[in-house]
């Protein structure tokens, strides 16, 4: 099962599932004129590796500041949630169309 897909319709989008804070996380690797920042991604969409860190913000006050490197998601220690500092695999997204999201 892939740990991350494209969304259609978006070319250069991808999606993932984030087991640390609960959100699905987009990476863009095409520049767009929408102000989104581009990552290096893999293209292996079941042991994926995207460079740099994301970074997302999401709350108030909450963080989730993470590498993924061959599935593996890396939380950094500025996370706001139970796994920062942890390394953990990355969800499998068997609930994912890849249709729009």
């Amino acid at each position: 099962m892939p740990k991350v897909a494209e969304i259609q319709n978006d070319p250069g989008a991808y999606i993932f599932e984030c087991p640390g804070c609960g959100f699905a996380h987009k990476i863009n690797t095409l520049q767009k004129d929408d102000g989104w920042p581009v990552w290096r991604f893999n293209n292996n969409l079941e042991k994926p590796t995207v460079t740099p860190s994301i970074l997302v913000r999401y709350g108030r006050d909450q963080i989730c500041h993470s590498f993924v490197t061959d599935g593996n998601i890396q939380f950094l220690n500025d996370c706001t949630h139970s796994l920062a500092g942890k390394t953990v695999e990355l969800t499998e997204l068997d609930h994912y169309s890849h249709e729009n999201h």
